[in-house]
Protein backbone atom coordinates (compact mmCIF):
# COMPACT_ATOMS: atom_id res chain seq x y z
CA UNK A 1 0.00 0.00 0.00
CA UNK A 2 1.43 3.38 -0.99
CA UNK A 3 2.24 5.93 1.70
CA UNK A 4 0.34 9.23 1.90
CA UNK A 5 3.75 10.93 2.04
CA UNK A 6 5.73 8.82 -0.42
CA UNK A 7 9.21 9.84 0.71
CA UNK A 8 10.84 12.03 3.34
CA UNK A 9 10.51 15.74 2.65
CA UNK A 10 12.66 18.54 4.07
CA UNK A 11 10.67 21.73 4.53
CA UNK A 12 11.71 25.28 5.32
CA UNK A 13 9.52 28.08 6.65
CA UNK A 14 10.86 31.58 5.92
CA UNK A 15 9.92 33.89 8.79
CA UNK A 16 10.68 37.48 7.75
CA UNK A 17 9.30 40.96 8.27
CA UNK A 18 7.93 42.94 5.32
CA UNK A 19 8.33 46.71 5.19
CA UNK A 20 7.00 49.42 2.89
CA UNK A 21 9.65 48.90 0.18
CA UNK A 22 8.48 46.05 -2.04
CA UNK A 23 11.82 45.71 -3.83
CA UNK A 24 13.65 45.31 -0.53
CA UNK A 25 11.08 42.80 0.66
CA UNK A 26 11.61 40.67 -2.44
CA UNK A 27 15.38 40.95 -2.15
CA UNK A 28 15.25 39.57 1.38
CA UNK A 29 12.89 36.81 0.28
CA UNK A 30 15.37 35.77 -2.41
CA UNK A 31 18.27 35.70 0.03
CA UNK A 32 16.40 33.52 2.53
CA UNK A 33 15.01 31.16 -0.11
CA UNK A 34 18.47 30.64 -1.60
CA UNK A 35 19.77 29.85 1.89
CA UNK A 36 16.96 27.37 2.55
CA UNK A 37 17.54 25.64 -0.77
CA UNK A 38 21.29 25.42 -0.18
CA UNK A 39 20.49 23.69 3.11
CA UNK A 40 18.51 20.99 1.33
CA UNK A 41 14.92 22.22 1.64
CA UNK A 42 12.66 20.71 -1.02
CA UNK A 43 9.50 22.60 0.00
CA UNK A 44 9.88 26.26 0.98
CA UNK A 45 7.06 28.35 2.46
CA UNK A 46 6.80 32.15 2.71
CA UNK A 47 4.61 34.07 5.16
CA UNK A 48 1.35 35.91 4.59
CA UNK A 49 1.79 39.31 2.89
CA UNK A 50 5.53 38.93 2.43
CA UNK A 51 5.83 41.68 -0.20
CA UNK A 52 3.85 44.42 1.55
CA UNK A 53 2.80 45.68 4.97
CA UNK A 54 -0.17 43.80 6.42
CA UNK A 55 -2.85 46.47 6.66
CA UNK A 56 -6.21 47.25 5.12
CA UNK A 57 -4.82 50.54 3.82
CA UNK A 58 -1.88 48.78 2.13
CA UNK A 59 -3.83 46.12 0.24
CA UNK A 60 -5.07 48.41 -2.59
CA UNK A 61 -1.71 50.16 -2.84
CA UNK A 62 0.35 46.98 -3.19
CA UNK A 63 -2.13 44.80 -5.09
CA UNK A 64 -0.86 43.14 -8.26
CA UNK A 65 -2.46 41.28 -11.10
CA UNK A 66 -1.78 37.55 -11.38
CA UNK A 67 0.07 36.21 -13.33
CA UNK A 68 1.24 39.45 -14.98
CA UNK A 69 2.47 41.11 -11.78
CA UNK A 70 6.11 41.45 -10.80
CA UNK A 71 5.86 39.22 -7.73
CA UNK A 72 4.46 36.29 -9.72
CA UNK A 73 7.36 36.31 -12.15
CA UNK A 74 9.81 36.82 -9.27
CA UNK A 75 8.52 33.74 -7.44
CA UNK A 76 8.45 31.67 -10.61
CA UNK A 77 12.09 32.44 -11.35
CA UNK A 78 13.07 31.78 -7.73
CA UNK A 79 11.42 28.37 -7.69
CA UNK A 80 13.10 27.51 -10.98
CA UNK A 81 16.50 28.79 -9.81
CA UNK A 82 16.38 26.70 -6.64
CA UNK A 83 14.56 23.71 -8.18
CA UNK A 84 12.24 23.63 -5.18
CA UNK A 85 8.52 23.63 -4.53
CA UNK A 86 7.71 27.16 -3.38
CA UNK A 87 4.53 28.15 -1.54
CA UNK A 88 4.52 31.89 -2.03
CA UNK A 89 2.91 32.94 1.24
CA UNK A 90 0.37 35.48 0.11
CA UNK A 91 0.19 38.82 -1.66
CA UNK A 92 -2.59 41.33 -2.28
CA UNK A 93 -4.12 40.49 -5.66
CA UNK A 94 -6.18 42.72 -7.94
CA UNK A 95 -8.36 40.68 -10.28
CA UNK A 96 -7.99 42.16 -13.74
CA UNK A 97 -11.52 41.30 -14.84
CA UNK A 98 -13.53 42.39 -11.80
CA UNK A 99 -11.18 44.81 -10.07
CA UNK A 100 -11.79 42.98 -6.80
CA UNK A 101 -8.98 42.54 -4.29
CA UNK A 102 -7.98 39.21 -2.75
CA UNK A 103 -5.41 37.87 -0.30
CA UNK A 104 -3.84 35.27 -2.58
CA UNK A 105 -1.22 32.55 -2.36
CA UNK A 106 0.61 31.17 -5.39
CA UNK A 107 2.54 27.90 -5.39
CA UNK A 108 5.21 26.93 -7.88
CA UNK A 109 6.83 23.73 -9.12
CA UNK A 110 10.62 23.25 -9.29
CA UNK A 111 10.40 24.24 -12.95
CA UNK A 112 8.77 27.56 -12.06
CA UNK A 113 5.22 26.75 -13.15
CA UNK A 114 2.22 27.96 -11.15
CA UNK A 115 0.65 24.82 -9.70
CA UNK A 116 -1.93 26.39 -7.38
CA UNK A 117 -3.67 29.65 -6.61
CA UNK A 118 -5.48 29.98 -3.30
CA UNK A 119 -7.56 33.01 -2.38
CA UNK A 120 -8.06 33.36 1.36
CA UNK A 121 -11.51 31.94 1.99
CA UNK A 122 -12.25 33.32 5.45
CA UNK A 123 -11.52 37.02 5.80
CA UNK A 124 -9.95 38.25 9.02
CA UNK A 125 -12.72 40.37 10.55
CA UNK A 126 -12.31 40.67 14.30
CA UNK A 127 -12.94 43.30 16.95
CA UNK A 128 -11.55 42.67 20.44
CA UNK A 129 -12.33 45.84 22.43
CA UNK A 130 -9.25 47.58 23.72
CA UNK A 131 -6.89 45.20 21.92
CA UNK A 132 -7.33 44.85 18.17
CA UNK A 133 -9.76 45.64 15.39
CA UNK A 134 -9.08 44.42 11.85
CA UNK A 135 -11.55 44.10 8.99
CA UNK A 136 -10.14 42.58 5.81
CA UNK A 137 -13.61 42.63 4.28
CA UNK A 138 -13.46 46.42 4.08
CA UNK A 139 -11.33 45.98 0.95
CA UNK A 140 -10.91 42.26 0.25
CA UNK A 141 -13.18 39.59 -1.21
CA UNK A 142 -13.02 36.01 0.03
CA UNK A 143 -12.07 33.05 -2.14
CA UNK A 144 -14.45 30.17 -2.78
CA UNK A 145 -12.42 26.98 -3.10
CA UNK A 146 -10.57 24.26 -1.21
CA UNK A 147 -7.03 24.22 -2.59
CA UNK A 148 -5.03 21.00 -2.91
CA UNK A 149 -1.60 20.82 -4.56
CA UNK A 150 0.14 17.78 -6.02
CA UNK A 151 3.88 17.64 -5.23
CA UNK A 152 5.40 14.74 -7.16
CA UNK A 153 6.97 12.49 -5.97
CA UNK A 154 5.89 13.24 -2.38
CA UNK A 155 2.11 13.46 -2.42
CA UNK A 156 -0.43 16.22 -1.90
CA UNK A 157 -0.76 19.21 0.43
CA UNK A 158 -3.70 21.42 1.27
CA UNK A 159 -3.40 25.19 1.51
CA UNK A 160 -5.07 27.83 3.65
CA UNK A 161 -4.18 31.38 4.65
CA UNK A 162 -4.07 32.52 8.28
CA UNK A 163 -7.71 32.89 9.45
CA UNK A 164 -8.60 29.86 7.32
CA UNK A 165 -7.05 27.64 10.01
CA UNK A 166 -9.84 28.55 12.46
CA UNK A 167 -12.30 26.75 10.20
CA UNK A 168 -11.54 23.01 10.35
CA UNK A 169 -13.58 22.09 7.30
CA UNK A 170 -10.87 23.06 4.78
CA UNK A 171 -8.35 20.73 6.41
CA UNK A 172 -10.94 18.00 6.93
CA UNK A 173 -11.98 18.01 3.28
CA UNK A 174 -8.39 18.07 2.04
CA UNK A 175 -7.38 15.21 4.35
CA UNK A 176 -10.40 12.94 3.79
CA UNK A 177 -11.23 13.65 0.18
CA UNK A 178 -7.79 14.35 -1.28
CA UNK A 179 -5.52 12.40 1.08
CA UNK A 180 -3.10 15.26 1.73
CA UNK A 181 -0.08 14.63 3.92
CA UNK A 182 0.01 18.22 5.19
CA UNK A 183 -1.89 21.46 5.51
CA UNK A 184 0.18 24.59 4.90
CA UNK A 185 -0.93 27.92 6.38
CA UNK A 186 0.95 31.15 5.71
CA UNK A 187 -0.46 33.31 8.50
CA UNK A 188 0.01 36.62 10.27
CA UNK A 189 -1.56 36.07 13.68
CA UNK A 190 -1.01 39.04 15.97
CA UNK A 191 0.31 39.44 19.50
CA UNK A 192 -3.23 39.32 20.92
CA UNK A 193 -4.55 36.15 19.28
CA UNK A 194 -1.20 34.45 18.68
CA UNK A 195 -0.38 33.57 22.31
CA UNK A 196 -3.89 32.22 22.75
CA UNK A 197 -4.46 30.18 19.61
CA UNK A 198 -1.51 29.91 17.17
CA UNK A 199 0.02 26.68 18.48
CA UNK A 200 -3.35 25.38 19.67
CA UNK A 201 -4.87 25.62 16.19
CA UNK A 202 -1.82 24.14 14.46
CA UNK A 203 -1.84 21.14 16.76
CA UNK A 204 -5.63 20.83 16.59
CA UNK A 205 -5.69 20.64 12.78
CA UNK A 206 -2.85 18.10 12.94
CA UNK A 207 -4.49 15.81 15.50
CA UNK A 208 -7.97 16.19 13.95
CA UNK A 209 -6.73 14.84 10.64
CA UNK A 210 -3.53 13.00 11.61
CA UNK A 211 -1.44 14.97 9.13
CA UNK A 212 1.45 17.43 9.26
CA UNK A 213 0.69 21.13 9.68
CA UNK A 214 3.02 23.95 8.60
CA UNK A 215 2.40 27.50 9.88
CA UNK A 216 4.57 30.29 8.41
CA UNK A 217 4.38 33.72 10.03
CA UNK A 218 5.99 37.08 9.35
CA UNK A 219 8.64 38.07 11.89
CA UNK A 220 7.54 40.42 14.64
CA UNK A 221 8.21 44.11 13.99
CA UNK A 222 7.06 46.35 16.81
CA UNK A 223 7.71 49.46 14.67
CA UNK A 224 5.06 48.33 12.17
CA UNK A 225 1.38 49.10 12.43
CA UNK A 226 0.52 45.40 12.78
CA UNK A 227 2.50 43.26 15.20
CA UNK A 228 2.82 39.71 13.87
CA UNK A 229 3.19 36.95 16.44
CA UNK A 230 6.01 35.02 14.75
CA UNK A 231 6.52 31.46 16.05
CA UNK A 232 6.39 29.72 12.65
CA UNK A 233 6.10 26.00 13.33
CA UNK A 234 5.89 22.49 11.95
CA UNK A 235 3.62 19.99 13.71
CA UNK A 236 3.50 16.24 13.08
CA UNK A 237 0.41 13.95 12.81
CA UNK A 238 0.55 13.24 16.56
CA UNK A 239 0.39 17.00 17.22
CA UNK A 240 4.02 17.10 18.31
CA UNK A 241 5.80 20.37 17.51
CA UNK A 242 8.81 19.35 15.41
CA UNK A 243 10.28 22.84 15.02
CA UNK A 244 9.32 26.36 16.08
CA UNK A 245 10.73 29.83 15.49
CA UNK A 246 11.05 32.62 18.02
CA UNK A 247 9.87 36.16 17.16
CA UNK A 248 12.52 37.49 14.76
CA UNK A 249 13.65 36.65 11.26
CA UNK A 250 14.80 33.06 10.87
CA UNK A 251 14.34 29.93 8.81
CA UNK A 252 12.62 26.95 10.42
CA UNK A 253 13.60 23.52 9.06
CA UNK A 254 11.95 20.15 9.61
CA UNK A 255 12.02 16.70 8.07
CA UNK A 256 8.61 15.19 7.33
CA UNK A 257 9.00 11.42 7.65
CA UNK A 258 7.24 8.98 5.40
CA UNK A 259 5.20 6.36 7.26
CA UNK A 260 4.49 8.57 10.28
CA UNK A 261 0.92 9.28 9.18
CA UNK A 262 0.19 5.57 8.76
CA UNK A 263 1.77 4.73 12.13
CA UNK A 264 -0.35 7.38 13.81
CA UNK A 265 -3.56 6.25 12.14
CA UNK A 266 -2.86 2.61 12.93
CA UNK A 267 -2.42 3.32 16.62
CA UNK A 268 -5.39 5.70 16.92
CA UNK A 269 -7.67 4.65 14.03
CA UNK A 270 -10.14 7.52 13.98
CA UNK A 271 -10.10 7.50 10.17
CA UNK A 272 -12.09 4.26 10.17
CA UNK A 273 -14.12 4.91 13.30
CA UNK A 274 -16.10 7.94 12.17
CA UNK A 275 -19.88 7.63 12.47
CA UNK A 276 -21.34 9.13 9.34
CA UNK A 277 -24.65 7.52 10.28
CA UNK A 278 -24.70 9.98 13.20
CA UNK A 279 -23.20 13.09 11.58
CA UNK A 280 -22.47 14.28 8.06
CA UNK A 281 -19.20 13.74 6.21
CA UNK A 282 -18.23 17.24 5.11
CA UNK A 283 -15.75 15.78 2.61
CA UNK A 284 -18.68 14.52 0.51
CA UNK A 285 -20.47 17.83 0.17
Amino acid sequence: MSKILSKNLKVALIQLAAGADKAKNLSRVKSHVLTAASNGAQLIVLPECFNSPYSVASFPQYAEAIPSGDTTSFLSELAKQTATYLVGGSIPERDEASGKLYNTSLSFSPSGEIIAKHRKVHLFDIDIPGKIRFKESEVLTGGDAVTVIDLPPYGKIGLGICYDIRFPELATIAARRDNVFAMVYPGAFNTTTGPLHWELLARARAVDNQIFVLMCSPARDLTAGYHAYGSSMVVDPNAKVLACAAEGEEIVYAELETGLIEDCRSGIPVTVQRRFDVYANVAEQ
